[in-house]
């Protein structure tokens, strides 16, 4: 059985390279470990590691034990170095503080051994760590277990990106509308670089337009959180921040109409067809009110603009259907 652990330090939403490194694990290993490398408390931030909690699980990334924190095994690490001989300086490198704190050599190595995990998944930054852990990990008298590095997500200019850098953390991916299936597929296909990657927002983006694409308008409401009634407004958005600015430019009621006294006999007649229909109207049904407004010179532009204050947005078919009728009638006579 291939045992792979995701270590991640409390310092926030998981910057993207992060979340490469959980889905990679999760996808190489047939038992992962969620451990929580808290052992410098300078870098921890408080609700650090529930940020890391919810973005695995708006991922989908689930574990099969955890999580462990490493603040919570101190004593077992310098159980574990005391019984080997092993002195706090190793090769150069301090295992642990003059408090009895271990650092994050030594927690990362005997976690590894005690949790017998057989593959180390990382990114290449930690690549400098591996002889000093393969020394340790003998020197404590435990086998390594194998190490693979993978590939960073960089910028456009090829360096690492900072958390606030568009895209760069879960949070701000999520924040931006992404679907969360969307950002796990795209991690999904980068696999296990062997050498660095740009972050392609445009590729998430289209993505997240195929996710949106597929869902049934029921789950697509859901997500968007308005009515069934309201999904054809929203569909060909690029994302669920994009579909809700749709869905509000119509179900949202003008605070004041840019009408005053434009073409009033095109808002009486669609008052008159549209009061015997029933309250939701279907979009075959939608489209014969437009056809028949339009049959009789009706201006088409000032009714949209009654309905929504607005001069553009989705379909106007698609605006009667979202629209209850009373709404609907209400909007066209306050002109």
């Amino acid at each position: 059985m291939t045992r792979v652990r995701f270590a991640p330090s409390p310092t926030g939403t998981l910057h993207v390279g992060n979340a490469l490194s959980a889905v990679a694990n999760r996808r190489f290993g047939d038992w992962m470990l969620l451990r929580i490398d808290d052992t410098d408390p300078t870098r921890n931030v408080h609700g650090g590691e529930q940020a890391i909690l919810d973005d695995l699980a708006w991922l989908g990334i689930a574990w099969d034990e955890g999580p462990v924190r490493q603040s919570e095994r101190a004593d077992r690490y310098l159980e574990a170095a005391r019984a080997a001989g092993v002195e706090q300086r190793f090769d150069g490198v301090m295992l642990w503080r003059d408090d009895g704190s271990p650092t994050f050599h030594l927690a990362s190595v005997v976690d590894d051994h005690d949790f017998a995990i057989t593959h180390v998944v990382r990114g290449s930054d930690h690549r400098a760590n591996e002889e000093l852990h393969a020394a340790l990990h003998r020197a404590l008298g435990f086998e390594p277990p194998t190490v693979i590095h993978h590939g960073l997500v960089v910028g456009a200019d090829g360096r690492k990106l900072a958390k606030r850098a568009d895209g760069a953390t879960v949070a701000s991916l999520r924040d931006d509308g992404y679907p969360p299936e969307a950002v796990r597929a795209y991690l999904d296909e980068l696999g296990l670089p062997r050498h660095d990657v740009h972050l392609d927002l445009d590729r998430i983006r289209s993505l997240s337009v195929d996710v949106l694409t597929a869902m049934s308008d029921d789950e697509l409401a859901a997500r968007v959180g308005v009515p069934v009634e309201a999904v054809p407004l929203v569909r060909g958005a690029h994302d669920l921040v994009e579909a809700r600015a749709l869905a509000a430019s119509v179900l949202e009621a003008p605070s004041n109409s840019l009408l005053q006294a434009r073409s009033p006999e095109t808002l009486d007649r669609f008052v008159e067809l549209r009061a015997p229909l029933p309250d939701v109207l279907d979009k075959d049904t939608a489209r014969s009110v437009l056809r028949e407004l339009k049959a009789v010179g009706g201006d088409l532009r000032a009714l949209r603009e009654a309905l929504t204050g607005r001069d553009r947005g989705p379909e106007l078919w698609a605006v009667l259907h979202a629209l209850p009728r009373d709404e609907a009638i209400r909007r066209a006579r306050l002109t």
